[in-house]
């Protein structure tokens, strides 16, 4: 049963940097075939899919949040973080992590976490 798990600040000040990882356990984010995702939902909104590191290390990011994104990974750790420049109250959201399947399912997503923009 994979597993993850976000961590990071709950809180952060405009125009700083918002940095999050995700811990997978139960299956590595080597293993192919997988790309693992950050999608976050702002309050009264939809699902939005931010970006993603897949199993050979490669970054794909949604065009209008590309300039200010950044996913990294640690296979030592079994991580993969997200870091966003440059915030603003409207990056206030519910951010997951996400396992998503080369197929286009997502099989499994982290609890999530509430990060909220303000000074």
């Amino acid at each position: 049963q994979v597993q993850l798990q976000e961590s990071g600040p709950g809180l952060v000040s405009p125009s700083q940097t918002l940095s999050l990882t995700c811990t997978v356990s139960g299956g590595s984010i080597t293993t192919n075939d997988y790309y693992w995702s950050w999608i976050r939902q702002p309050p009264g909104k939809g699902l939005e899919w931010m970006g993603a590191i897949a199993y050979s290390g490669s970054t794909y990011y949604y065009p209008s949040l590309k300039s200010r994104t950044s996913i990294s990974r640690d296979t030592t750790k079994n991580q993969f973080t997200l870091q966003l420049n440059s915030v603003t109250p409207e990056d206030t959201a519910v951010y997951y992590c996400a396992r998503l399947s080369n197929w286009g399912t997502i099989g499994y997503w982290g609890q999530g976490t509430q990060v909220t923009v303000s000074s």
